[in-house]
């Protein structure tokens, strides 16, 4: 079976032709560690030479599944036609100018499809950048110039990036802050609802956290002093975590009686990743401004925040932008990636990927007592490894009345090198280093969807 989403002619077959990693792996892994800093890690010690579909070709030949899709980034598969069609058509006529210096097109087309793709029929205007981070500290710096406030509420097992700012916003300690302080002020962390972990069960979650989290800022922060209330609708990097149905509005009401500006980030959830455009759609939230990256350019660096236009005009002229912000080709790339979620109606394709991994997972976690949750939307999928017969404090797992197990790091990281090993390109992710997560570009097969789970069975069978 050949993918037929790209222009490559990769075949869309898993194969293993040596150990993993591969002798040409190790050689350029050698070179590496002489002239990268070690601060940049390594999921999976093997070089990419190609990757389309849902498969990723190392130098050595060996073949990958890809449950990874870069992080969420390759949505519409790598070299996706649109996107090389139109980055090549781009790269002819220009690679840079500067938006600032002198516009061109591509940047305002951008701009249009966000305000026609994002939650909401009110008038929007966007910014465009070059990462996560930079949307999430724009995003901030927005809402602060809007309302003339300081502080910004985040949520504990939040994600939202690795500058200062966004460090400071992030839950996390190990790996993305640890000895890199002192961080930015006026940041206030509160609780979510993770329904898993909630100490008096999933049923009382999404109320009780709520009201925990509004207490908080009530009486630790203000409300009148808080600019934004800044949330992933579903937590990546924290575990892809679900907050309890009904947790999100309440805070989006809180907000707007407080006149606080409600940012939601969608950096990874977003742009079809869970089988609607955006997530915070799943309980009708519009929110004041949201912030994308990953999947919107189909692999090149670019991200946004949009939101409503009172808002995002409250910043005076020249205190937005920067060098390579919406760079051109980068634009180009973004229409071409939004091109291709409409016309192969990859939200569609997200809700498919979900009915053939869910219930596969669900016999999985059936079958192995490890597994203790199994969440997510679309191809935005996860499972929880616990250890089988500890328990925290508290109850609320997935197995109605139980105990809610300890987390167990050391199994995940031992299910992740074994599916590496047998040609399956798994992530791990969690503020306990405990959750697997799946990510496979929306174009990937059910052939390739099916076998990856194959491959995650005969991992969990030889835990």
């Amino acid at each position: 079976m050949t993918d037929v989403s790209s222009g490559s002619a990769l075949p869309q077959e898993r194969r293993l032709v040596t150990a993993v990693p591969g002798p040409a792996s190790q050689e350029l892994m050698a070179r590496k560690r002489a002239v990268v800093a070690d601060g940049i890690g390594t999921v999976m010690p093997v070089f990419a030479r190609r990757a389309a579909g849902g498969i990723l070709e190392d130098v050595d030949g060996n073949r990958f599944v890809d449950f990874g899709s870069g992080i969420a980034v390759t949505s519409v598969g790598n070299s996706a036609e649109a996107v090389v069609r139109r980055t090549t058509e781009q790269l002819r006529d220009y690679t840079h100018t500067c938006v600032m210096v002198t516009p061109y097109e591509p940047y305002v087309a951008v701009c249009e499809e966000l305000a026609a793709v994002t939650p909401g029929d009110h008038a929007k205007k966007s910014a465009l950048f070059n990462s996560g981070a930079e949307a999430v500290e724009n995003a901030v710096k927005i809402a602060r110039a809007y309302t003339g406030r300081q502080a910004v509420v985040v949520f504990d097992h939040g994600y939202h990036g690795r500058t200062n700012l966004t460090m400071a916003l992030t839950s996390k300690n190990m790996p993305y802050k640890h000895r890199f302080g002192p961080f930015a002020p006026e940041v206030y962390r509160v609780p979510v609802a993770y329904p898993f972990r909630w100490l008096t069960g999933r049923e009382n979650c999404a109320e009780e956290a709520a009201a925990q989290a509004i207490d908080q800022i009530t009486k630790q922060v203000g409300p009148d002093n808080v600019a934004a209330i800044l949330i992933e609708p579903v937590l990546g990097e924290g575990g892809f975590i679900e907050p309890a149905k009904g947790f999100l509005p309440r805070l989006a009401e809180f907000a707007k009686e407080h006149g606080i500006v409600f940012v939601a980030d969608e950096i990874q959830s977003g742009f079809c990743r869970t089988g609607q455009w955006f997530a915070c759609e799943d309980e009708g939230l519009v929110p004041d401004l949201i912030t994308t990256a990953k999947g919107i350019a189909g692999g090149l660096p670019l991200a946004a925040v949009t939101g409503r236009a009172e808002i995002m005009d409250a910043a005076h002229s020249g205190g937005l932008g920067g060098t390579y912000g919406g760079n051109p080709v980068a634009c180009a790339a973004a229409l071409g990636a939004i091109e291709t979620m409409r016309e192969q109606d990859l939200a569609a394709r997200a809700r498919r990927i979900e009915e053939v991994m869910k219930p596969r997972l669900e016999k999985l976690a059936e079958r192995f007592d490890v597994i203790g949750d199994v969440r997510g939307r679309g191809a935005m999928l996860a499972i929880e490894l616990v250890k089988p017969g500890t328990s925290a404090t508290g109850s609320g797992s997935a197995r109605p009345g139980g105990p809610v197990p300890q987390p167990d790091p050391e199994a995940t990281a031992a299910l992740a090198h074994a599916c590496h090993q047998q040609g399956l390109l798994v992530l791990t992710t969690g503020t306990y280093g405990n959750v697997m997560r799946f990510l496979p570009p929306l174009v990937i097969s059910e052939e390739l969807l099916n076998e990856g789970l194959d491959v995650l069975e005969s991992a969990l069978a030889g835990l």
